[in-house]
C-alpha cells in the first residue's frame, strides 16, 4: 500500500489479523472523541490512538497512517471532499490518529468454520446502512449506529453469531438479525454505504454495528477538517486476533 502497488478493497487480507477504521481528528477534539468511543464501545473498539502530530503507529509495526491504507477520504465541513492516496497534505502536527475495530476480521474465523460468505465471493465490502438505533453522546459528538450488513445461511445463522460475539475489537455479537424495519432500514437494496448484496432465498440478514458510526459523529460535530479511510480500504494492523472465551 505505501508503494502504491495495492489500492483495492482489504476485506480478505491478511487472515488472522485484526484490521481497523482510520479517522484522524485535530488534537483538541480527540479526548471528546476518545470518550465517545469509549461510550459506544461495540461500534467504535479502539485499537490504538497516535499522539498529535506523529504518523507512526504501533498496531501495525513501523506503520506510517499517511500512506499505509489503500484509500483515504478527506473531509470539509462535514462532507467528503476527495479520495486520495495518501494523506501528507492533510496532515500536522495537530493531527491525531485513531484506529477503530472493524469487521473484517471476523472472516479467518468463519472461513475456517466452513461458513460461506457471498461478499468474499463476489470481490466486495458489502452492505452499510444508518439505523434509527442513537449512540451515546458525548459532547460534540453524537449519530445514530451505522450497521454493516451481511446475508448467511440460515442454518449458519447461530454460529456466526457466536463467532464474532467472541471478537469483540472486531465489534462483537450482531446488533440485530432479521427484519432490517426493524432497525429503520427499509431498503437492503440500497445502501447507504458499500455495495448491495441482497439476501437469496434461504439467507437471512445479519447487522453488526460499524465504525462508521464515528465518521458520522465527527462529521456532524462541526470539526471543518478531518480524515478516514475510504470505505472498505481499511489500515490492516499486526494485532492477532484473539477470541475471548
Amino acid at each position: 500500500m505505501r508503494a502504491g502497488t495495492f489500492s483495492g478493497l482489504t476485506s480478505g487480507l491478511a487472515p488472522g489479523y485484526l484490521q481497523g477504521n482510520l479517522i484522524v481528528v485535530p488534537q483538541a477534539a480527540a479526548d471528546e472523541f476518545e470518550e465517545f468511543c469509549g461510550a459506544n464501545p461495540q461500534s467504535l473498539p479502539i485499537l490504538e490512538r497516535g499522539s498529535p502530530g506523529d504518523p507512526m503507529l504501533g498496531c501495525g509495526g513501523e506503520f506510517d497512517v499517511r500512506t499505509d491504507l489503500p484509500k483515504y477520504r478527506i473531509w470539509r465541513d462535514g462532507h467528503p471532499a476527495e479520495v486520495v492516496r495518501d494523506m501528507y497534505d492533510s496532515w500536522s502536527c495537530d493531527s491525531t490518529a485513531f484506529v477503530l475495530g472493524c469487521w473484517f476480521a471476523n472472516e479467518d474465523a468463519l472461513a475456517r468454520a466452513g461458513i460461506r460468505m457471498r461478499h468474499i465471493e463476489l470481490g466486495i465490502q458489502g452492505s452499510l446502512f444508518r439505523t434509527n438505533i442513537p449512540s451515546r453522546s458525548v459532547g460534540r459528538f453524537s449519530s445514530h449506529v451505522v450497521a454493516s450488513m451481511r446475508p448467511f445461511a440460515k442454518g449458519d445463522v447461530k454460529r456466526v453469531a457466536e463467532i464474532s460475539r467472541a471478537l469483540p475489537k472486531a465489534h462483537g455479537a450482531p446488533i440485530h438479525i432479521g427484519d432490517p424495519g426493524c432497525i429503520g432500514i427499509g431498503n437492503l437494496g440500497v445502501p447507504d454505504f458499500g455495495e448491495p448484496i441482497p439476501p437469496l432465498q434461504g439467507e437471512t440478514p445479519m447487522f453488526w454495528a460499524c465504525g462508521l458510526t464515528g465518521q458520522d459523529a465527527v462529521a456532524a460535530s462541526g470539526i471543518p477538517l478531518f480524515v478516514t479511510h475510504e470505505p472498505g480500504h481499511m489500515a490492516v494492523t499486526d494485532i492477532p486476533v484473539e477470541p475471548e472465551t
